[in-house]
């Protein structure tokens, strides 16, 4: 049977179905910030944790503060920032370069596992469309937990770059993994998947990673410095014009991710125009609605202020009065 892509568009909360999942949410962009959502997601993180993070290439300006991970790290005495190789010859292509470009951004804190510089593993993919099994770096299995700290931005291809981008790229190998997630088979355009089949492809990915540590892994969208671009970009990444609003948390992939894109198609005109159209061109809301088909969570959720007592608030009340971004 022929293998279809589905469409991708956006689901208003009201036409959404299933259950409802937590996603906490501060204004509080800060190191603070960052450990008050981590100690409300963080029950079922125990043994050797890996800290997916997003290192980005060398002097990028938009990545998570140093600072604020160094601080939060100390709540985490077990962990270790997790990485792998990239598809694309850069900053971290090889493993060589990888460290070189962890050294140059200042990722030299604690220690960071290059997962795939020793090879890979295949894991199975349950219930793909594209994928039976997926390529990781073969380091991952010696983790029991899993948190996955995210800069939330736009993103080339994906439209968006959020929790499911950073484990369904971020984990899959440079060379075998991603290559299964970008490249169609025999083409010789590294880049010739793309738009709903490619959302597809990363969500998949994503689910291996999942479905190994299974309650043993949890989610933080942090919503700053939010470029039209990737960290992949350092430098080139395309001017900021998206306002800072805050940092989320869940135990849910699908509803973090949903939550973060609800939020800012909640913001005016002028401050979502560039990151709104980024993602709608690349068609990126299919991610959203491809997790809930592959059972990997839900895209309703209660959006809980932990700014305000915990009560619970809509996508709208995070860009009440935001600032236009100012750059830091």
């Amino acid at each position: 049977m022929e293998k279809k892509p589905g469409k991708a568009k956006y689901i208003p909360y009201e036409e959404r179905t299933g259950n409802e999942s937590i996603v906490y949410f501060t204004r509080d962009l800060s190191a603070n910030g960052l450990k008050k959502i981590y100690s409300k997601i963080n029950a079922n993180l125990t043994g050797k944790i890996a800290v997916k993070l997003h290192t980005g290439e060398q002097h990028g300006p938009n990545m998570i503060p140093r600072p604020w991970v160094k601080e939060l790290l100390t709540m985490i005495p077990n962990a270790t920032i997790v990485e792998t190789n990239t598809y694309y010859e850069g900053d971290r292509y090889t493993t060589e370069a990888h460290r070189k470009t962890l050294e140059v951004n200042g990722w030299t804190f604690c220690p960071v596992d290059i997962m795939d510089e020793e090879g890979v593993e295949m894991w199975p993919v349950q219930g793909g469309k594209w994928f039976t099994e997926m390529a990781v770096g073969n380091h991952q299995k010696n983790y029991d937990s899993m948190l996955v700290l995210t800069h939330f931005k736009g993103h080339t291809m994906g439209g968006f770059g959020g929790s499911n981008k950073n484990i369904g790229i971020g984990c899959a190998d440079g060379r075998i993994g991603k290559k299964m997630i970008h490249t169609a088979e025999g083409s010789s355009n590294m880049w010739s998947i793309a738009e709903e089949e490619l959302m597809e492809r990363i969500s998949e990915s994503s689910k291996a990673t999942i479905d190994h540590f299974g309650k043993h892994i949890a989610y933080i969208n942090v919503m700053r410095n939010m470029s039209v671009d990737c960290d992949c970009a350092g430098r080139e990444a395309a001017p900021v014009v998206t306002p800072n609003v805050g940092i989320l948390g869940s135990l849910d992939i699908c509803a973090i991710d949903t939550a973060s894109v609800d939020i800012v198609f909640a913001m005016h005109e002028g401050e979502h125009h560039d990151l709104k159209e980024r993602i709608e061109s690349r068609k990126g809301l299919r991610q959203l609605s491809y997790m809930q088909e592959l059972g990997m969570g839900n895209m309703k959720y209660v959006l809980i202020d932990l700014d305000h007592e915990e009560k619970r608030i809509l996508p709208k009340d995070c860009v009440i009065d935001l600032k236009p971004f100012q750059g830091e």
